[in-house]
């Protein structure tokens, strides 16, 4: 599952914050806590993290790091009685004039009987990540200002000639990768 979000800040400053992965858990819903132990930043750096729902910690390493371009977190293989489960967050930063566009991910890489349970987790996170992006975005950037929702034709003003009735652009969706080792839902 992936989405992007516009945060009003240069790729630089987007990337130390999202590099840092003790920030998830002031906006993603994948991640309860990160223990605060000071970690130099890169590829294989490793950090103590609890997933929501589970008592004990969990690793999250560094699998790539690409300064301003791209980060990606794996998670610890998690077991259940229903099988394995592996989180996978993708961060790509699209530097903009006026701030950058970035594109989350999560991938869940299922085993055994979990991977009957794929749709209901791919569900879960087209309802949840929407919201932290939306929160990752107003962490960094404060609100930006909301697009009134079209309700319908606009009524042209007596005298008026009717035309269609105008939206605003939207940022539009980053293209999409396949998740490497991992089922990719947003595909």
């Amino acid at each position: 599952m992936s989405t992007s979000v516009f945060v009003p800040r240069p790729d630089t400053e987007v990337f130390d914050f999202l590099a840092d992965a003790r920030n998830l858990a002031l906006w993603s819903s994948g991640v309860s806590s990160v223990d605060p132990d000071d970690v130099v930043p890169g590829r294989d750096a490793a950090y103590r993290y609890r997933y929501p729902g589970r008592r004990r910690p969990h690793r999250l390493v560094c699998a790539d790091f690409q300064p301003s371009r791209r980060i990606v977190f794996r998670g610890q293989r998690m077991w259940s009685p229903l099988g394995t489960q592996v989180p996978v967050y993708g961060f790509d930063l699209i530097p903009r004039a006026d701030g950058t566009m970035v594109r989350l991910s999560v991938t869940s890489c299922l085993s055994a009987a979990l991977l009957l349970l794929a749709p209901v987790v791919a569900m879960a996170w087209r309802r949840d990540l929407p919201v932290d992006a939306r929160k990752f975005r107003d962490l960094l950037g404060g609100a930006v200002p909301a697009v009134p929702a079209l309700k319908g034709p606009a009524l042209p003003a007596a005298g008026a000639p009717a035309g269609p009735a105008a939206g605003a652009p939207g940022a539009g969706a980053l293209p999409a990768s396949p998740a490497p080792g991992g089922f990719d839902y947003a595909h």
